[in-house]
């Protein structure tokens, strides 16, 4: 493996994964950019300390399935975080706009449920040439920023949890 380029936008909690369970959703429909995307989430994860045995791995069949995959995962008392990996590029009609939109609004609807982060790893591009860019070309990794905000979102949630336990008893 190689060593991750520090990005200077990395929230300074992304770097901390131990002790976090994470679900990685990814779409097998263009296969090798989302199995790029999951490459570089893994990477992510372990590079900030996360063990890599507490990744669980889920495939969905095309983007649309992200959401019900997704939420199979994040109902899981075992996971913290869910990442979806993704990707839909532009067609000749306008499927990829209500693709997306369904997409989107379904992962938030995950989050909101559950009150687990779920972090978007969906590129949404009008060409191949665009997704390849972002899947560990010339644009980065965008798995990679996708594990880096599930990763603060969940130390994020973990803190305010903890201070809301801690101001039990009138200490706030």
């Amino acid at each position: 493996m190689k060593p991750m380029k520090t990005d200077p936008t990395t929230p300074q909690c992304a770097n901390d994964a131990r002790g976090i369970r994470v679900g990685i959703v990814s779409s097998q429909y263009h296969g090798e950019i989302c199995a790029a995307l999951t490459r570089g989430a893994t990477d992510a994860f372990v590079a900030a300390r996360g063990d890599a045995d507490s990744i669980v791995h889920a495939p969905a069949p095309g983007a649309f399935e992200l959401v019900a995959v997704g939420l199979a995962l994040a109902e899981r008392p075992d996971i913290d975080a869910v990442v979806a990996i993704g990707c839909v590029l532009t067609g000749e009609t306008s499927h990829d706009r209500y693709l997306c939109d369904a997409v989107s609004h379904g992962l938030t609807e995950i989050s909101l449920r559950t009150g687990k982060p779920v972090a978007f790893g969906v590129l949404t591009c009008t060409t191949i040439e665009q997704a390849r860019a972002r899947a560990g070309g010339s644009k980065g990794n965008k798995g990679i920023e996708a594990m880096h905000a599930a990763i603060a979102a969940t130390r994020a949630i973990q803190e305010i949890r903890a201070a809301s336990t801690a101001s039990i008893g009138g200490n706030r």
